[in-house]
């Protein structure tokens, strides 16, 4: 497994962490180890069909993983300043356009998904918090781990993943980054029109 694919891998497992409502108050960790057996039993038997069919694979992780994922928040943390000065509407159109970008570029990665290759971590964090992180290791090809640690959000009583840090590169930090760059250079109304743009012709191909 390359580092490519360990980003996706990690991003993919970060996306089912969570339990379906019933089940919401459970503590991180158990979020977790739930997660990646409702992964992982979806995938059963189903990867050929999902390999050979584009719009069958994103409304698998359209209707189990992303919507576990919470994507105002994370949307929040990768704007950083920039959220807190969005209109309404820019915050909208901004989440959409964010769910649909990280569906394009993580869709495919969901066929390497291989439970055995996450080990879950003892819990150690502090649940009562509204953010917490649940630490585990992704094993490599040759048979070194890699520490891949989720931060999670409470929010209506329920934890959501919006945070993966792969050897302490977070996530949404970088994405961060990426567009903060983007927004200087241009404005956050240009951004937001690239990833429409961008999820629109994905979605036609």
């Amino acid at each position: 497994m390359n580092m490519f694919r360990l980003v996706t891998f990690a991003f993919i497992a970060a996306l089912a962490l969570a339990l379906p409502d019933a089940e919401a108050a459970t503590r991180p960790s158990e979020v977790i180890e739930g997660a990646v057996d409702l992964l992982n039993e979806g995938l059963s038997g189903r990867k050929e069909e999902l390999t050979a069919d584009e719009d069958a694979l994103r409304a698998f992780i359209d209707g189990i993983l992303l919507p576990r994922f919470d994507r105002e928040f994370a949307a929040g943390a990768v704007l950083g300043k920039h959220w807190r000065t969005a209109s309404d509407e820019q915050k909208d159109r901004f989440v959409s356009a964010f769910y649909a970008t990280l569906l394009q570029r993580y869709a495919d990665g969901i066929l390497e998904f291989d439970m055995d290759r996450v080990e879950i971590l003892p819990y150690k964090g502090n649940a009562s918090k509204r953010t917490t992180v649940v630490k585990t290791n992704v094993r490599l090809d040759d048979g070194s781990k890699i520490p891949v640690h989720y931060g999670l959000v409470n929010r209506e009583d329920q934890w959501r993943m919006y945070d993966v840090k792969i050897e302490g590169i977070s996530y949404v930090i970088t994405y961060r980054k990426e567009l903060e760059s983007e927004i200087r250079s241009t404005s956050l109304d240009a951004v937001i029109n690239r990833l429409e743009r961008e999820a629109g012709a994905a979605t036609n191909e």
